[in-house]
């Protein structure tokens, strides 16, 4: 069922960082912290990037003005609230500190969201987490600034207000999510994603797709009700600004995706993935995702034995990206019938040359199922280690998403999640 307000919404809004892109953008991190008055900086990210001399290279600029740098290096690749907890325990008991900066993927970005939070407002983590599975509680006070450096092309964290999580003890993926959580500046630099193994490349990758694709096809803002000010949150969804972020980042991806896992020394198209990460972030941040997302979650959340090539193995894990993606052609299958001309351009700005399914509800997952083959995806949920038996529990994490489920252009029921989810044991 599609929606019908009785007073629609009028009003979008749009947030985006400061933005700095560009090869040797990441050398002049110093100079842009001097400008905030910082003299004190945390430096947030995880061993396998801290191994590569980068993080350090940025730390060592930052003293010709006068900023001492501590690195804090053990995030967790896929964030828990331990993980974020043991972050957020040294910040305390090495800080005070006047800004941040984040080195590294998502789950660097997302780390250094949760410090800054609790390091400037009162309570405990799980008060910030979304509801149901935590309080919902909105920050108090202003953060400090948080400059995020990209180095792998996908999460579009260094754009987006939110920070996300494994909460360990309910088996679910979630986030905390507040417009202040938003880095005050995105530093891009294509050449810290030259060394990424080419499954980081895929999985990342269609994070990036799918980020742009859901905001694509978010139900409209004018299909909510009228909000008043104090009422409006970062994903209002689908609105002019964030189509085009999105419509540009699909147009990229068309032509540097399958050739950056293909071609990792190829700068031109690293170029272009790190610019459609950053424009689908500036889409998604604010237009919001929908079912993809929140599938993704439990997909992650309750992963079994699971381990991708191209990550830390030390753990089982189902990467967000590759997470995301599993589900993304069946729940555009889905949503087809709530603007089926948007779904039908999505996939012509994906794949120019393609032909037209000859049902079109087909032609977009089609589409998708291609390039994920293609790049090296997993074949659906059954090749991530999971059964009919567990599309139960898989549900379960979903529904509880529902800040997520918020935005998808018709109402989702359990009973569709479990056909999306049934669909999606095998892709192709």
């Amino acid at each position: 069922m599609t929606y019908t307000p009785a007073n629609p919404e009028s009003v979008f809004t749009y947030g985006a960082p400061q933005l700095k892109f560009g090869h040797g953008a990441s050398d002049e991190i110093g100079y842009d912290l001097s400008l905030t008055g910082a003299t004190r900086v945390l430096v947030v990210t995880d061993p396998g990037v801290a191994a590569t001399g980068i993080v350090q290279r940025v730390a060592e600029q930052m003293s010709q003005f006068g900023i001492e740098a501590l690195i804090y290096d053990q995030v967790h690749v896929e964030p828990t609230d331990e993980s974020f907890q043991h972050a957020i325990d040294h910040a305390k008991d090495h800080g005070p500190f006047d800004a941040y900066v984040a080195v590294g993927g998502g789950s660097s970005i997302d780390t250094a969201k949760a410090v800054n939070l609790l390091m400037t407002n009162p309570g405990e983590l799980m008060d910030y987490v979304n509801v149901p599975v935590g309080g919902g509680k909105n920050p108090s006070n202003p953060l400090k600034p948080l400059i995020a450096v990209p180095t792998t092309t996908g999460t579009g964290a260094e754009s987006t207000t939110i920070c996300v999580l494994d909460v360990l003890a309910q088996k679910v993926k979630t986030g905390i999510s507040h417009a202040r959580l938003r880095p005050t500046m995105a530093v891009v630099d294509p050449r810290l994603t030259m060394t990424q193994p080419a499954e980081v490349t895929a999985s990342a990758g269609m994070d990036i797709l799918c980020h742009a694709l859901e905001s694509w096809t978010a139900r409209p803002y004018t299909s909510f009700e009228h909000k008043s000010p104090e009422e409006r949150v970062p994903y209002c969804g689908a609105n002019p600004v964030a189509d085009m972020w999105s419509s540009k980042a699909l147009t990229l991806l068309a032509t540097s995706f399958r050739q950056s896992v293909r071609h990792g020394d190829d700068e031109r198209a690293r170029n272009d993935m790190a610019l459609a990460a950053t424009f689908a972030g500036m889409g998604f941040g604010n237009a919001g995702v929908h079912i993809p997302h929140a599938n993704a979650y439990p997909i992650a959340g309750r992963v079994k034995d699971f381990r991708p090539g191209g990550y830390p193995g030390e753990e089982p894990m189902v990467p967000h990206g590759m997470a995301v993606s599993l589900t993304a052609p069946e729940a555009f299958r889905f949503t087809f019938d709530t603007n089926p001309e948007r779904h039908i351009q999505a996939a012509r700005m994906l794949a120019p040359e393609a032909e037209i399914t000859s049902d079109p509800r087909d032609f977009l997952p089609g589409v998708l199922a291609d390039l994920m083959r293609d790049i090296g995806i997993p074949n659906g949920i059954e090749s991530v280690g999971y059964d009919e038996s567990d599309i139960s529990g898989l549900v379960a994490g979903a529904v509880k998403q529902q800040r997520i489920l918020a935005a998808a252009p018709k109402q989702v029921t359990e009973d569709d999640l479990y056909g999306i989810f049934q669909q999606s044991l095998q892709l192709w």
